[in-house]
């Protein structure tokens, strides 16, 4: 355990001689073994015979302060005993805990330790959500996400536009005051080309940083995943294999499912989460329509309760970042097999920017019968489905995962159906190597950002400016009549300002608000 103490140099002192009497003060960064003692026993009461202590005086610690940290052996009646002896280290302690100075000696509040450092410049506002991130990180891409953000490299390439922008600001403003009375070397349209040259770049990588904060965020929020199929596809079954427990209740009987259970589970380091729905089926009066199920044995009439799950799985599918449609090898009632499927799922699923067509209980067919049902349902059904021409079906057996009887290592074919996985979420969260820093972008700092670019996109607007050609090279829109420059100059000023309050050192009044919400996922002191 290891109690920290944030403190003036005079406190600290305070502190070490009351629980070290006799000993020298520690030499700066070099660790020291003391002996604790309670301030109150004259020396005869030992809290820790072999403390460490360390000592970092300001302003080159992390908060900024003095920091005098104990490092204690023993469990936590060891590290209460010193936390309740700390405050009697102050020289004329009175009841109320004040003392030599009217300081107070407490526990650090939630976060606290993170706003000082922030209040004294040493640390930025998106190095403290990196932080909290870092806390908070449950899987190891969440955990590579926030070390990422947390270098400083994004505080200071946001606090490079908003100086670029303050300074062209600055320009335009004096060019407003005082183009009376003082003779200006440009005249507003050449001033307004040179400045919106630079608007065109910012815009352009805030783009990159948009995009990065949205791939960002599926590592942070996980990745949701909808299970779609027809009625005892095997859609629970999987989800259970898959997740490792009985999280869907599985049975023979059809709806079995009627609402949609949700479960999260890190696969490959990625913090996902399965949604199993409820069978897709068609009532006894809407025959062969779009949620037409072929090889369906019965047409039986669909109960509320089941027709609410539909909707809702439908509802879920559409919110959901992957779909995953299943498929299943069922007897077709002469004697052979088919593969049965739900054309609305399909379509559905070809909808999603990420999709993975699974075709379940494999182990009913032997290996050759197999191949000819896989390829027979890929040239019949999914080469007409547009968006799933080229997909190609991962073949599963959940009994075969169940029972482990299964040829070579992966009994059921369940590993490489989240080989599969895996390999979508490095595709729709992955970034080149000199741009991994911008994971670190967030959900708040990717919402100012666009509030960003459109300021600086209403500015390009109102000074009328645009690329003709597509090469970079401005020409005005406006050619007899002079640019507003007092509008864009506005627009200029709240676009930095969105950036003021990613990085909590610009005008913006709302940093403290901002602090809070951060801080209020932290533990105490930290």
């Amino acid at each position: 355990m290891t109690p920290s103490t944030h403190c003036r140099p005079l406190r600290a002192r305070q502190i070490y001689h009351g629980l070290c009497p006799a000993k020298s003060f520690p030499k700066p960064r070099y660790a020291s073994v003391r002996t604790l003692y309670h301030p109150d026993s004259g020396g005869s009461e030992i809290l820790d015979s072999e403390a460490l202590v360390l000592y970092f005086p300001a302003p080159k610690t992390v908060t900024g302060e003095d920091v005098l940290e104990l490092h204690i052996h023993g469990g936590s009646a060891t590290v209460k005993a010193v936390l309740s002896a700390i405050p009697r280290c102050a020289t004329n302690t009175s009841s109320s805990g004040k003392g030599a100075g009217g300081a107070i000696i407490r526990y650090a509040e939630p976060g606290e330790f993170t706003r000082r450092a922030f209040l004294n410049d040493r640390l930025d506002l998106a190095q403290v959500e990196a932080l909290s991130a870092t806390l908070s990180a449950e899987t190891e891409q969440q955990r590579r996400a926030a070390v990422r953000g947390s270098s400083g490299s994004l505080g200071r390439t946001y606090e490079g536009w908003r100086a670029q922008l303050l300074a062209a600001r600055a320009e335009m403003e004096a060019l407003i005051d005082f183009s009376e009375d003082q003779h200006f070397d440009e005249s507003p349209v050449q001033l307004a080309r040179g400045v919106t040259a630079q608007v065109r770049e910012i815009v352009r990588r805030i783009a990159a940083h948009e995009e990065a904060g949205r791939r960002g965020e599926l590592l942070r929020g996980g990745i949701r995943i909808a299970l779609l199929g027809p009625p005892n596809a095997g859609k629970s079954s999987l989800m259970n294999r898959i997740v490792g427990r009985e999280a869907s209740i599985v049975s023979g009987e059809s709806g079995t499912t009627r609402d949609v259970v949700e479960a999260d589970l890190d696969i490959r380091g990625y913090l996902c989460t399965f949604a199993d729905t409820a069978g897709f089926r068609t009532t006894a009066h809407d025959p062969g329509g779009a949620g037409d199920m072929r090889g369906s044995p019965s047409r039986t009439e669909i109960g509320a309760v089941e027709l609410e799950g539909i909707r809702r799985a439908r509802a879920k599918a559409l919110e959901s970042d992957v779909i995953v449609v299943l498929a299943s090898i069922e007897p077709n009632g002469s004697g052979g097999h088919e593969i049965r499927y739900d054309l609305e799922t399909l379509k559905l699923a070809a909808s999603c920017q990420q999709c993975l067509v699974v075709v379940n209980k494999r182990d009913a067919v032997s290996s050759s019968d197999l191949s000819t049902l896989v390829n027979e349902f890929k040239s019949n059904v999914l080469s007409k489905v547009e968006g799933l021409e080229m997909a190609q079906p991962v073949l599963t057996s959940c009994i075969e995962a169940q029972n482990g009887a299964s040829a070579g290592n992966d009994p059921g074919g369940i590993r490489a159906f989240a080989d599969r996985l895996a390999s979508m979420f490095s595709s729709m969260t992955s970034l080149p190597v000199a741009l991994q820093d911008l994971h670190g972008v967030t959900e708040r700092q990717r919402q100012l950002l666009a509030q960003c670019r459109e300021q600086l996109e209403e500015y390009i607007d109102k000074i009328g400016c645009v690329d003709i050609e597509g090469d970079g090279h401005l020409e005005e829109e406006l050619v007899d009549s002079e640019p507003d420059i007092t509008m864009a100059a506005e627009h200029l000023r709240y676009a930095a300002n969105c950036l003021g309050r990613i990085t909590g050192r610009g005008e913006a009044g709302d940093v403290e608000e901002i602090l809070g919400v951060i801080f209020e996922k932290f533990c105490v002191g930290k």
